[in-house]
């Protein structure tokens, strides 16, 4: 079975985001595994280790990226692909297409990616991939079960759970709860050093940078407003209610 994990590298959740000249700031930020994807590579490792066959990770990024690649090849994965973008600038739209044109010549079972990604939250790359590739794709999946040429897969439906049974090769995106991702071993890192990562450029997949453009612009970067210190009301009960609806109507004008 060949399983193919798209993979992004994110801030780390832990990071304060800073914004200058309307840029964000990643000097010296610590950058990791996008956590949903922590979630398709612990699955694509134990499908691979249950039936068979080899996980190859994808990720679009720069060439520091490299340090992700290694984490997710000590946890378990076969290899990986990495295509170097600092000439793309683009969006979701053009990340999808330079996947698919990795992709599309290539024998796989499934594909699993993470279902957002917590720095831009689009969750829009990998089900655009599967629409590129003309495969059946399921989102925020919770439970997957491999029989043969089909999956039977639980996903996450505010709430409530939904059984969808779709024939291979598929898509699937991974949903907080699908599984309890490792950590690298000793080991895992020691070997990860020399497990193959091809390098591949935008050239090298005969992709034109026109064509595959992005089709967003970001206008603006800006951090939240500042949260006010809340105000405790004081006097009779009464008094309190009256002064609290005068504030919800006239300053918070939720009223």
């Amino acid at each position: 079975m060949n399983i193919l994990v798209l993979m992004k590298r994110t801030f780390d959740t832990e990071e304060k985001v800073q914004i200058e000249n309307n840029a964000i700031v990643d000097d010296g930020v610590e950058f990791v595994i996008n956590p949903y994807d922590e979630y398709a590579i612990e699955e694509a490792i134990k499908l691979r280790d249950e039936h068979g066959g080899e996980v190859t990770v994808l990720t679009v990024g720069p060439a520091d990226a490299e340090k992700e690649i290694r984490t997710a090849l000590a946890m378990g994965a076969d290899k990986s692909i990495l295509v170097e973008d600092e000439d793309l600038n683009g969006d979701e739209h053009t990340i999808a297409h330079v996947l698919a044109a990795i992709i599309k010549d290539r024998e796989f079972d499934i594909i699993l990616g993470g279902n957002v990604s917590v720095d831009n939250g689009a969750g829009q790359v990998a089900v655009r991939v599967a629409e590129l590739l003309d495969i059946p794709q399921v989102t925020t999946i919770t439970k997957l079960d491999i029989n043969g040429h089909t999956a039977v897969v639980e996903r996450d439906v505010e709430g409530d759970v939904e059984i969808v049974e779709v024939s291979l090769p598929a898509l699937f995106t991974a949903q907080q709860g699908l599984n309890e991702p490792r950590y690298p071993s000793l080991p895992g890192i020691m070997k990860a050093k020399k497990k193959p990562l091809e390098r591949l450029t935008v050239e090298d997949l005969n992709l034109n940078l026109d064509e595959i453009g992005a089709k967003t612009e970001v206008v603006e970067y800006f951090l939240p407003p500042e949260k006010q210190a809340g105000r405790i009301l004081e006097g009779e009960l009464t008094d309190q209610v009256q002064e609290l609806v005068q504030l919800l109507r006239d300053e918070a004008k939720v009223v």
